[in-house]
């Protein structure tokens, strides 16, 4: 039987290593547009290299930018209004419990006011981390359902995936917009140096190839990275469900507020492209509505059957799972 244990190393495990791909092709991809674009000068490497070093310390800046104020952007674009304990005594007191359990500090609790039941946790780190709650959550969980989506948001706290998502995110926008200007720069650009070069009689061939070769990964590569982003995003879920088992020791509280969040039908207004892989469960997306390889959440029957199998409890039969068909 799979503990929790077993959940959080193979996770953890697997999210590192898609993070240090994306990282690696952030530096490969920086290379051959360098290479492209030094095409007939003789110092093809020299200018792959360069290129590695620009494509790096820009993702490094981008980095560091959201490191120090991605949080507030996140909750100021999610109407999310910071509350006191006198305000919602219950939720703080649940809150606290959780941050104990998992050995972080206590973090500012935001409420968002929207019907939809949904949280998120943000910030740099345990000591600079927020979580934020829709007023639906807290008016159609208990106080079990809601001991285990705070669970799960103290988990990410705890494991740092606010920090670890928030670098993988930026990074992807990093190879994002250098495939835009190398794109932009070979349709104003493109070919004359490797004109030159075919002219003078050498390496014109492999000028044409690589010239190919960095257009095909321009637009292919956000494209890419973008599944590669879904693929850690959705590791990460599985993970902050199992570390909620632990801090909750209950995993039939996260597993009935799953299910309560994936049958309601209230849409989150204050959500957006931008913000949908912070939440608990998707707020722009239903179960059964695409690929779940498009998708930055793992499907909630599955979040389910492996809370179960914790437990030692069986699968969804095929009653339970039609009940959620067609939601997320």
């Amino acid at each position: 039987m799979a503990t929790f244990y077993s959940e959080e190393s193979a996770n953890r495990r697997k999210s590192f290593l898609l993070a240090l791909f994306v990282v690696a092709f952030l530096g490969v991809f920086g290379y051959i547009i360098g290479y492209v674009v030094g095409l007939g000068s003789g110092n093809e490497v020299a200018y792959g290299i360069g290129a590695v070093a620009i494509a790096v310390a820009f993702g490094l800046l981008s980095v560091a930018g959201s490191y120090f104020g991605g949080d507030q952007l996140v909750l100021a674009s999610s109407h999310a209004k910071e509350i006191n304990q006198q305000q919602a005594p219950e939720l703080f007191n649940v809150v606290s419990e959780m941050a104990t359990a998992a050995g972080v500090p206590m973090p500012k609790v935001y409420i968002i006011d929207d019907p939809s039941p949904n949280a998120f946790a943000t910030g740099r780190d345990p000591k600079h981390s927020s979580v934020a709650i829709t007023t639906g959550l807290l008016q159609k969980l208990n106080r079990e359902e809601l001991q285990g989506v705070i669970g799960h948001e103290m988990s990410h706290v705890r494991n740092y995936d606010i920090r670890f998502t928030l670098i993988v995110g930026v990074l992807v926008g990093s190879i994002a917009l250098l495939a835009q200007l190398f794109l932009r720069y070979t349709f104003w650009f493109g070919g004359g140096r490797s004109r030159d070069n075919n002219n003078s009689g050498g390496g014109g061939g492999l000028a044409i190839v690589m010239l190919v070769v960095g257009v095909v990964l321009a637009i292919l590569a956000p494209i890419f990275t973008a599944l590669v982003q879904m693929a850690v995003s959705r590791q990460r879920e599985y993970l902050a469900d199992a570390s909620s088992v632990e801090l909750t020791r209950n995993p039939h509280g996260l597993e009935s507020a799953l299910a309560k969040l994936a049958a309601d039908n209230e849409p989150l207004h204050s959500a957006n492209g931008a913000t949908q892989h912070l939440y608990i469960v998707n707020p722009l997306k239903k179960l059964g509505g695409g690929s779940a390889l498009f998708s930055t959440h793992p499907p909630i029957v599955d979040r389910i059957n492996r809370l179960r199998q914790l437990t030692g409890d069986p699968p969804m039969d095929q009653a339970e799972v039609r009940q959620l068909t067609g939601l997320e």
